[in-house]
């Protein structure tokens, strides 16, 4: 029997948009990028020049300050840009494909007769190894570290969010190899959802498989390892997404790279939101292409509303992104008396609105903030949605203030950015919890080390 963890804090946001359990045949991008700076705290050397032609396999670039770590191209084709921002920051990498899809060919191996080190050496080879990352500091896994242990998250509680059991569907065989790869380096621990049913997640072999339910954040990793191993100072695991499992058996099982993805086209602007197929770093044109409602000015996420990145029609999917939202900028501009005016048809966390008498209503909210950062953090309104057993306004005042005892006390080395988006959703301040978070994080990591 699996153990149970049930968690009571937290919120499930209604919005409207989810996606069908179809899938819709979309024409595959001809442009295709890699953007560094999905890859946290990696600083990358380029290894392509425009007009070089690639397979899907070939590096684009590597970590300086690992060389072993490579980020290679997703598609077979040529290079035809390698943007740059200010100082020379490279931002993209874009391939055009050639449409036909050639993989460095790699040999098909029995994983469960390696050791660690040769799994190690064959997902550094393919470019996969960057998908793994690590608590503390949430950044990108150093190939010499030995893990305590390897956390993968098989289901995502976040709105509109992907389900896997419908991305794992014909992948089953791919998962369980991804799994097997990864017990080789160290023991594996795998949430699942009290309702997914899926033989592959229930009875998967060589992992120590626990079931979560409740709202979200139960499906943030951080979540999971907070109330089952909870990292203490000087310890490190690793995390890796579901599907980037699949990637990991994908090469093993067939000897060759592909990065296809399940995407979901969602969000309260988008027709007929639906499932999707795309491969890691696709232009996103062809995806979105007649399926946008044009009432409003839209927003274009890379991602989910909480922790996406604003993109826009002509962008690229984020190397970890398997959701594109859509939602309106602006709904309706103006309101008469702002937040004092009672209505029903509003989300809203603190009964601002009547909303909260409809706890089922489906909602399409817009990206305005509605409201103005004030340098002061109200009492209690995070505990309510942040299920660790940590005390996120303290941990923030620590951060803030850059007390890195304190940090360190208040359990600094178990969160990520995203273990706070809700905070932030919440905040009555409008505070940028994230992006402080992660200036605490990089703050700690070049204090001790």
């Amino acid at each position: 029997m699996h153990r149970v963890v049930k968690i009571s804090k937290g919120l499930d946001i209604n919005l409207k948009g989810a996606p069908a359990a179809e899938f819709v045949s979309i024409e595959p991008a001809k442009l295709y990028a890699l953007m560094p700076a999905d890859f946290t705290r990696v600083t990358p050397k380029v290894v392509v020049k425009p007009e070089d032609v690639v397979k899907a396999g070939d590096p684009l670039f590597f970590d300086k300050e690992n060389p072993e770590i490579q980020f290679v191209s997703p598609v077979s084709g040529k290079v035809v840009a390698v943007n740059r921002g200010e100082r020379r920051r490279v931002l993209s990498i874009v391939v055009e494909s050639d449409g036909k899809f050639e993989s460095v060919e790699y040999k098909a191996k029995d994983v469960l007769s390696l050791s660690a080190e040769e799994v190690k050496a064959d997902l550094l080879k393919a470019g996969l190894f960057g998908f793994i990352r690590q608590r503390p500091y949430d950044v990108i896994a150093t190939p010499g570290d030995a893990p305590r242990t390897i956390f993968v998250s098989a289901f995502d509680s976040k709105p509109l969010a992907v389900d896997f059991e419908v991305a794992l569907k014909g992948n089953e065989e791919d998962f369980q190899t991804g799994l097997d790869a990864l017990s080789r380096i160290a023991p594996v621990c795998l949430g699942i959802r009290d309702d997914q049913k899926s033989t592959a997640l229930n009875v998967a072999k060589n992992v120590k498989t626990t079931i979560f339910s409740g709202p979200h954040p139960a499906g943030n990793v951080g979540v999971q390892i907070n109330k089952t191993q909870p990292v203490n100072k000087g310890e490190i695991v690793w995390t890796i997404g579901a599907e980037e499992v699949i990637f990991i058996g994908r090469l093993f099982n067939r000897g060759k790279i592909d990065f296809t993805r399940t995407i979901a086209l969602v969000g309260s602007e988008v027709k007929n939101p639906a499932y999707s197929s795309a491969l890691l770093g696709a232009q996103i044109t062809n995806l979105l292409s007649g399926r946008l409602d044009d009432k409003y000015e839209l927003r274009v996420i890379d991602g989910n509303v909480l922790t996406g990145k604003v993109t826009t029609t002509e962008g690229f999917l984020g190397a970890f992104s398997n959701e594109i939202t859509v939602i309106p900028e602006i709904m309706g501009g103006d309101e008469m008396l702002g937040w004092a005016m009672p209505r029903f048809s509003m989300y809203s966390t603190s009964r601002s609105y009547f909303s909260w008498l409809s706890p089922k209503r489906k909602y399409a909210i817009d990206a305005r903030i509605k409201g103005g950062e004030r340098h002061m953090i109200m009492s209690n309104e995070y505990d309510k949605v942040f299920p660790m057993d940590i005390y996120p306004e303290y941990l923030i005042k620590a951060i803030i203030t850059g007390n890195i005892d304190k940090m360190e006390q208040l359990g600094i080395y178990e969160v990520a950015p995203e273990d706070f988006a809700l905070c932030e959703f919440v905040d009555s301040s409008k505070l940028e919890l994230q992006r402080i978070v992660r200036e605490g994080l990089d703050k700690l990591r070049a204090e001790m080390c």
